[in-house]
């Protein structure tokens, strides 16, 4: 199979990081996974939901939405009410991220971690749950440093991929016209040590095998590596201790 773009079937999209693109928040970047763009900030916020109070633990939840133009026909703004793609992808991140927090630290506030799509070209959710670590990350070294938590409370690291199978090849990181016409369509998520935290996978016009499952997992944890990898050089002064 020849790919659109033509990268190797196990070949990422290029990655670019823009650190502190907010200055508002305690944390932000905007993320660019080829052609797909998200803006994500880490914000404090001082409550916690009702089912925390009087517990002495944090949260850390997610928000999730695409800015009109982020697609080729504009994206109704949603004002009132989410739609269930958008409910999902929001407690995606948000569980994701709660693997690698230590929410006693927080004491109990509620950190924000918001993702806006300005671009999408595939992998919205992926470039979230990258993104949104990377304005974590940020965010708590930004609180700690200003001692509004009495010490880091990040204890790990995180990445998420997608895999999928296109003309019955598996491939790593689909864009949007792979991504619509791909029989397999799955998305991983894993930490620094290589344990799954989530994996999300749909036949979506043909089954696929035993056989099939694991060499998109594979493939997966490798995309996953590499961007490990890139967070480790990115944070290595702020996470040594991981």
């Amino acid at each position: 199979m020849k790919r659109i773009d033509g990268r190797k079937f196990d070949e990422l999209r290029k990655i670019k990081i823009h650190r502190h693109y907010i200055k508002n928040a305690e944390g932000s970047c905007l993320i660019e996974i080829g052609q797909t763009r998200v803006a994500c900030t880490a914000t404090l916020d001082k409550n916690v939901p009702p089912f925390l109070k009087g517990t002495g633990k944090g949260w850390v939840t997610a928000e999730y939405g695409m800015l009109p133009g982020s697609t080729q026909g504009r994206v109704q703004r949603e004002r009132n009410k989410v739609s269930g793609r958008t409910h999902e992808i929001q407690r995606l991140v948000g569980r994701a991220l709660r693997t690698v927090v230590n929410t006693k630290v927080l004491e109990e506030r509620t950190l924000y971690i918001d993702c806006d799509v300005i671009q999408a070209d595939g992998g919205t959710r992926i470039a979230s749950i990258v993104g949104g670590y990377i304005a974590l990350v940020d965010g708590v070294n930004s609180l700690y440093k200003k001692a509004a938590i009495s010490r880091p409370c990040v204890t790990g690291m995180i990445a998420a991929v997608s895999v999928g199978i296109c003309q019955g090849q598996p491939v790593l990181d689909l864009d949007y016209e792979e991504d619509s016409q791909a029989d397999v369509d799955m998305n991983v998520v894993m930490n620094h040590k290589g344990e799954f935290i989530e994996v999300q996978g749909t036949a979506e016009h043909a089954t696929f095998s035993h056989k099939g499952l694991d060499e998109l997992l594979v493939l997966a944890k490798k995309g996953i590596t590499e961007i490990v990898a890139m967070e480790k050089e990115m944070f290595g002064d702020i996470l040594r201790d991981i």
